[in-house]
């Protein structure tokens, strides 16, 4: 065993290395190239990552010192463990089968639920829903119902009846003003009318169960409609602000009203930046809630609520969604949320059944029992890429929401559509990425299996029986969606054209000359027309352009990809296309590559189209889509 001074010794022939030191090395070892273009890493935020982290740039990170549970909360508010609620959502409305669903998944590894009440109209109901599920051991949160007060009493009745203490009930209502307005386009009732139900949720609820949430704050939304990080924190934090603003306007106390606050965000797919958001939140929201003056620091705590995002969710190639949401789960859980809803791989096209819910729910033991997420607190403290990146975040939503603030608050913005635009802005940015294949959807927009079919596999979603919203005081919308709806819709418009008795579309490989070039463009071209649904008919390579020809004339494809190097095409192309001409072929032409120089002459030879790394496979195949009279 080494002593100490041998230790010593050895660090004593490592001596420090400055910042400076270290950029001065990297800028001669760059040779001239922009160090900021070549290393730093611009997010979809806008926020820059630089290329490594050293202590010194988190030195003056004002939160370093607390502990976890200790404001400003950002190591979460565990002292513990870290252990969390494993939440299922029973997306069933029959409360019957919704009980016998809940039932089971308590059973196996749930610790929590969360129920639709759509359905729910008196005490009865709930004792068909609640059946032997022991509300003192498990938290449970209610959404989907028409009316939140009523529910309240309800829930007062089933009380009474199933004799339930509920002054120990734990878990939420989704009771959202705002985010009503966002999705639906106008307040359910009207907004003085809403707001007062939050005020009397909270003042009536808080006696009944001191323990449950009253009101939520449904940040996910923002996400799943294409928003950004920066937007989802500062938009959730907006919305929280104005409540605890009303309300305490009204006469609560800030006590009263912080804790009654449930806060959901999604778990997106970018893992650093996941756990730093969730820190960020903890952050804002204590900085937030200590303006308000409560007199326990307990009530400046963010309750977290994480569920895997919608938005990076696909409907073919659906088992890559158990991997998509295995990462978000374990982001949220470094990050120390208190709770956290796995959605089934098959949500984006079918109801889930049993099978995708226990998958769903064994993700997170797992991430407990074998991956012991649940041991240790904040395990990302003090690395200084996540500390960085969660002050960052903070500092971004932060400006955003003193922007919000001083448009007149939440409502306002939402009233005037300055939130809605802005997510819709960033949403389509980010729709762009994915035509363009800048954000690959594995199994969708790149490596797609051709032999996949999912129409048949996919379920119309039921009309929910929500009232019609009048045009006549109707706000902008936000868009619930996914970034892969398009190229879902154009893949499957190629499935319904075949179920009408129309032939697949054929593509034919035209392979030639350098065994590389034709090998790696061949591969490139069978995934992008893959992402349409059209069979591809590979080839190992012609020696002759005759032969290639015969192969065509033999097949009759629709859309024939000549795939060689940008130096045998000048004397290909032009031999190919006369060749195809002469022989009666009517299929559309399409070169892999794009050589610049020789483009107008390719398009005098016959070329229709060309396909390369920066084109929008999107719209190209929807321009081949009407082509050949898909759409």
């Amino acid at each position: 065993m080494e002593s100490k001074d041998n230790i010593t010794k050895l660090f004593s022939e490592f001596p420090p290395v400055t910042t400076e030191q270290w950029e001065e090395k990297i800028i001669e070892d760059l040779k001239g190239a922009d160090y900021d273009k070549k290393l730093v890493w611009k997010t979809a935020e806008g926020i820059s990552v630089k290329p490594y982290y050293r202590s010194e740039h988190i030195s003056n990170l004002p939160y370093l010192g607390a502990l976890p549970g200790q404001y400003p909360f950002v190591r979460g508010n565990k002292t513990i463990d870290n252990s969390w609620e494993i939440l299922q959502c029973i997306d069933v409305s029959d409360p019957k089968k919704a009980n016998r669903i809940a039932v089971d998944a308590l059973a196996k590894g749930a610790t929590a639920l969360s129920l639709d009440v759509s359905e729910v109209g008196s005490s009865d109901d709930l004792l068909v829903l609640l059946k032997n599920i022991n509300l003192i051991q498990s938290d449970i949160h209610f959404y989907g119902s028409r009316n939140y007060p009523n529910l309240l009493n309800h829930l007062v009745e089933y009380g009474k009846k199933a004799n339930i203490d509920l002054t120990q009930l734990k878990g939420s209502f989704d009771f959202d003003p705002i985010s009503y307005v966002l999705l639906r386009g106008d307040f359910y009732h009207h907004e003085s009318v809403d707001f007062g139900q939050a005020f009397d949720l909270i003042k009536l609820g808080s006696k009944i169960a001191p323990k449950f949430r009253f009101i939520s704050i449904n940040g996910h939304y923002i996400h799943n409609s294409g928003g950004n990080i920066i937007q989802e924190l500062a938009f959730a934090m907006a919305s929280a602000s104005e409540y605890a603003a009303i309300l305490t306007g009204k006469g609560l106390t800030a006590d009263e009203v912080l804790p009654r606050l449930n806060f959901i965000f999604s778990s997106g797919s970018s893992y650093f930046i996941e756990i730093a958001k969730f820190r960020a939140a903890r952050l804002i929201w204590a900085r937030i809630a200590e303006q308000y003056k409560p007199v326990e620091k307990s009530a400046m705590q963010c309750y977290l609520h994480a569920i895997t995002s919608n938005w990076n969710k696909t409907v073919y190639d659906p088992h890559v969604n158990m991997l998509r949401t295995t990462t978000e789960a374990m982001a949220a859980a470094v990050a120390g949320v208190d709770s956290i809803t796995v959605n089934p791989f098959d949500t984006p096209f079918r109801e889930a059944d049993d099978f995708s819910r226990r998958i769903a729910r064994n993700q997170q033991i797992l991430l407990k029992e074998e991956s012991y997420l649940d041991k240790v607190i904040d395990p990302a403290a003090g690395s200084y890429y996540i500390e960085q990146l969660t002050e960052s975040l903070a500092a971004h939503a932060w400006e955003l929401f003193v922007k919000i603030e001083g448009m007149g608050g939440m409502t306002q913005a939402v009233k005037d559509g300055f939130i809605q635009t802005e997510v819709e802005k960033n949403a389509n940015a980010r729709r762009q990425d994915v035509a363009n294949r800048r954000q690959v959807l594995l199994g969708t927009n790149q490596h797609p299996n051709q032999n996949e079919r999912m129409l048949q596999k996919i379920q119309e979603e039921p009309d929910n029986g929500d009232e019609a919203i009048t045009e006549e005081n109707r706000y902008k919308t936000l868009s619930l969606g996914r970034a892969s709806d398009a190229f879902e819709d154009l893949r499957l418009a190629t499935e319904i054209f075949i179920d009408a008795g129309n032939r697949q579309p054929e593509v034919f490989l035209f392979n030639m000359g350098n065994l590389a070039m034709r090998k790696a463009r061949a591969s490139f071209s069978s995934g992008f027309f893959g992402c349409a649904g059209y069979r591809i008919i590979d080839n190992p390579g012609f020696k002759a352009v005759e032969e290639g020809v015969e192969a065509v004339k033999a097949q009759k494809p629709e859309i024939v990809v000549i795939c060689s190097s940008d130096e045998e095409y000048v004397e290909l192309v032009p031999e190919i296309c006369k060749q195809l001409e002469s022989a009666g072929s009517q299929a559309i032409l399409v070169l892999a590559g794009y050589p610049k120089e020789h483009i107008e002459s390719f398009k005098a030879a016959g070329i229709d189209e060309f396909i390369h790394m920066r084109s929008n496979v999107l719209e190209t195949l929807m321009g081949f889509h009407r082509k050949l009279g898909i759409i």
